[in-house]
């Protein structure tokens, strides 16, 4: 256990943004297969409006450290690949 009130600070400190860090994580990962979910029904303007979601929340994320910036960028353009042939 910390002893000075300063590292007493950053235990309480760490503690929230890994809290945060984590809804926020798990928001991006829901939004993820909310879209998977409207490309699987087949409605593909369900499945671009989830996607924007998806884009946006995953993009602050990323500008966050939480994911790396490619990482969402991957899943953004393979998401927008499988819309795109989901219409023929």
């Amino acid at each position: 256990m910390a002893n000075k009130s300063a590292s007493k600070k950053d235990i309480r400190q760490s503690e929230k943004r890994r809290v945060a860090n984590k809804a926020r994580r798990t928001f991006v990962r829901t939004c993820i297969k909310n879209v998977d979910a409207s490309i699987s029904s087949g409605v593909k303007e369900s499945a671009f409006a989830a996607l924007k979601t998806f884009e946006k929340q995953g993009m602050k994320a990323a500008s966050k450290g939480i994911f790396h910036k490619k990482t969402i960028a991957r899943k953004i353009s393979r998401l927008y690949h499988k819309i795109k042939n989901l219409a023929s």
